[in-house]
C-alpha cells in the first residue's frame, strides 16, 4: 500500500492555517468547504514541489505554468472538482495579496474546462407519496420499533416539508422552532439565518413523536434523537434513505438532498415565486436556484412531447 503524502508542517503553519482560519472565522465557511479547499492546497503544494516550483516561490509562478497546472489537474479531477479547487486557489492567492504577502494572483484569466449542464435529480410527487409511506407501512407490518418508525417519518417529513440540508436537519434544536408560527429558524451556509416552514404534516408528527415516546424537548435538545437520546448523524440519515427507496421500489442514488431538489422543484411547479424559492433554500445566488426553473421547463417540454399531437 503506498505511502500516504503528507503536506510538511511548517508549509501547513505557514501557508494553510491563516488561510483557514480567514476561512472558518471570518467567511465563516462550512466544514465542507474548508475540506474542499483544504484538499486543493495540499493537491497544489504536492504539483508544485513535484515539478521543483514550490521552492521558487509563490509570486513568481506564471498564468502559463497554471494552465499546465490545470492541464494535468483534469488527469486526477472531474471537471466539477477542478472547478471547485480552483476557485479555493484563487481565494487563497486573494487572501495573502489582501495580506501583502504575495502581489499577484497567477490563476486570473486560466480557463478551465467548460461543466456539463446538469440538471439536479429529483423524486415526482408521486414518488414522494411512496417514500413517505415508508415508515407506517414497517410499522403495521411490525418489522420496526415504533420509535425507529416515527423517528425516520419526522426525518423525511422534514427534509421534503422544510427542503433542509441534512446538516441542517441533523443540528436542528427544539428551541429554533416556533410551534405556533409552524416555522424554524434554520443556520444555513456561511452561519446565514433564514425562516423555514415546517408545514402542519411535520409538525402532527413532530407532535406526536415528542409526547408518544417522551423526548426531551427543552431548548437546547436535539429534535432528532436516538432511544438513548444521541443526536443522529447524516449516516443515519442516508442509512434510512436507502431502506425507503428500497422499499418504495425507487432509484437508490437518491441521496437526502434529492428531497430539498423535489422540494423547490414542487413549489416551482405549483406557481412558487423563484425569489421567494430561493429565500426558503437559503441560496446567497438567485441563479443557484434557477437551475430549479430548467427542471420544470425540462418537465413541461417532456410533457408536451407524450401530449401534443405536433410535437
Amino acid at each position: 500500500m503506498p505511502e500516504l503524502r503528507t503536506v510538511p508542517k511548517e508549509i501547513i503553519e505557514t501557508w494553510w492555517l491563516p488561510f483557514g482560519n480567514h476561512l472558518s472565522l471570518e467567511r465563516r465557511c462550512s466544514t465542507y468547504t474548508l475540506r474542499n479547499y483544504r484538499q486543493a492546497f495540499d493537491d497544489f503544494y504536492f504539483w508544485l514541489s513535484d515539478s521543483g516550483m514550490w521552492s521558487g516561490g509563490l509570486d513568481n509562478l506564471t498564468s502559463r505554468v497554471m494552465r499546465d497546472f490545470v492541464i494535468e489537474a483534469q488527469r486526477r479531477f472531474d471537471r466539477r472538482t477542478l472547478h471547485n479547487h480552483v476557485s479555493g486557489l484563487r481565494t487563497f492567492f486573494r487572501f495573502w495579496i489582501k495580506n501583502k504577502t504575495l502581489t499577484r494572483n497567477p490563476f486570473i484569466g486560466v480557463p478551465l474546462p467548460k461543466l456539463e449542464k446538469r440538471l439536479p435529480k429529483f423524486l415526482t410527487e408521486e414518488q414522494i407519496t411512496l417514500l413517505l409511506k415508508g415508515p407506517q407501512l414497517l410499522l403495521e407490518n411490525q418489522t420496526i420499533d415504533p420509535y425507529v418508525a416515527w423517528l425516520d417519518r419526522l426525518i423525511l417529513e422534514l427534509l421534503y416539508g422544510a427542503g433542509l440540508r441534512i446538516s441542517e436537519l441533523t443540528g436542528l434544536k427544539h428551541g429554533s422552532i416556533d410551534r405556533s408560527a409552524g416555522v424554524a429558524r434554520i443556520l444555513g451556509k456561511g452561519k446565514k439565518e433564514r425562516l423555514c416552514p415546517l408545514g402542519s404534516v411535520a409538525l402532527a408528527v413532530l407532535d406526536h413523536f415528542v409526547s408518544q415516546f417522551s423526548v426531551p424537548h427543552a431548548e437546547t435538545d436535539f429534535v432528532l434523537v436516538t432511544q438513548k437520546g444521541k443526536p443522529i448523524g447524516p449516516r443515519y440519515v442516508q442509512l434510512m434513505m436507502k431502506r425507503y427507496l428500497q422499499l418504495a421500489g425507487l432509484p437508490l442514488d437518491m441521496s437526502p438532498h434529492k428531497l430539498r431538489h423535489a422540494y423547490a422543484t414542487h413549489l416551482l411547479n405549483a406557481g412558487a415565486d423563484l425569489r421567494l424559492v430561493q429565500e426558503l433554500l437559503g441560496h446567497a445566488r438567485l441563479a443557484t436556484t434557477q437551475v430549479y426553473t430548467h427542471v420544470s421547463v425540462a418537465r413541461l417540454k417532456d410533457i408536451y412531447q407524450k401530449a401534443h399531437p405536433r410535437a
